[in-house]
């Protein structure tokens, strides 16, 4: 998302690097996704250590609000830089589905795992997946028959537009003068399409008990490697029915990102854990280790060097952005080359700004 949202400029961007404009998808669509699905894995090892720890689950479930209020806060946070104009910031965000999406889902998995005991662990394991499952159809489903079915005032039912649709219009209703900037209408984090943007964090949950269980290794690569394919295949095929949209975050979406997300869990548990090909993941654990902190920091990076201006040597106002991409980037490539040279370059200053703290081994926990 860092190579994603840092182009030279908007106007020169190879296809693959954009978001679809509504219906379909690119591969910068699968990312947000990705991350949620993670977050559901990563719950899973996460809560099962601190417990085998002796942390109670009352003592996980303060944890858990305390982390996505602090989530969340951080994504108004960047909403407001630099500016911080409270009459018109807006109020969800990428960060902000996280925090509500990890908020239900934590809870909802240390509801279902309490009273837990080690003789019958696997059974009661099977038992809150097939739980979780089912609570993700419902919020598919749910979500489905939301948009599908119930009129919108002035438009009535079934519309999927950028303005028509159910989401946007209680977007406007409860949100209206704090929604995404780019749109004003509606909100591509709204609040209805949080829903089915639990079930992708609850699909990670499910893959991450299968990778907690005690199967052999190949088994578990193979069984997220079918799953994934199956959930892929039903996406694309429901497609023409409920089209696959990240904008809306349609239950298509999920399936199909849901299912690509599996996939290239088993292909790098595969690689990683079970044939100990590694090296080749070190610059991305720089990333991942402080995670966030990359997010949040390539955020503001990239505020300061466009929002404020200086005087440039032939006397014209310029930003840090401007001076950099127009006298490093444009002189030395094609239009779309140099914009995603710029964004590489930048990713590489966030890696620079990171590798410190990861030599160091501190860690910005949440």
């Amino acid at each position: 998302m860092i190579l994603v949202n840092d182009p030279g400029s908007w106007s020169h961007i190879y296809p693959p690097l954009e978001h679809a404009d509504w219906n379909g998808w690119t591969p910068t669509d699968l990312i947000f996704p990705a991350f949620l699905f993670m977050v559901g894995v990563s719950m899973t090892l996460s809560f099962a250590s601190r417990v085998s720890r002796g942390v109670a689950r009352g003592a996980l479930a303060i944890h858990v609000v305390r982390r996505s209020a602090l989530i969340f806060a951080i994504g108004l946070f960047l909403n407001g830089f630099p500016s911080f104009d409270f009459a018109s910031i807006r109020i969800m965000g990428v960060l902000q589905r996280i925090a509500v999406c990890y908020l239900v889902a934590g809870l909802l998995y240390l509801l279902l795992s309490r009273g837990k005991r080690a003789a019958d662990a696997s059974a009661q394991a099977r038992s809150n997946s097939a739980v979780i499952a089912g609570i993700a159809l419902v919020l598919l489903v749910g979500y489905w028959a939301l948009m599908k079915f119930v009129p919108v005032p002035g438009y009535g039912a079934g519309h999927l537009g950028k303005e028509d649709n159910l989401g946007a219009y209680i977007d406007r209703a409860l949100m209206n003068g704090h929604l995404w900037s780019e749109s004003v209408t509606w909100d591509p984090e709204g609040l209805l399409s949080t829903l089915p943007a639990i079930a992708t964090l609850l699909i990670g949950i499910l893959a991450g008990e299968w990778l907690r269980s005690d199967r052999e290794g190949t088994r578990k690569a193979a069984g997220l490697a079918v799953a994934g394919i199956v959930l892929m295949a039903a996406g694309r095929l429901l497609h023409p029915f409920f089209p696959i949209n990240k904008n809306l975050w349609t239950s298509t979406f999920v399936l199909f990102t849901g299912g690509f997300s599996m996939l290239a869990l088993a292909a790098c548990y595969w690689a990683v854990d079970l044939r100990a090909w590694r090296k080749w993941a070190a610059p991305w654990l720089v990333f991942g280790m402080n995670a966030i902190l990359a997010y949040a920091l390539a955020a503001i990076v990239s505020e300061i060097s466009t929002d404020f201006e200086f005087s440039n040597a032939q006397g014209r106002d310029t930003t840090l952005h401007g001076w950099l991409y127009q006298g490093y980037f444009t002189p030395h490539a094609s239009p779309v080359n140099a914009s995603l040279a710029f964004a590489i370059f930048f990713v590489f200053v966030i890696f620079l700004l990171l590798w410190p703290l990861y030599r160091w081994k501190i860690f910005v926990r949440i």
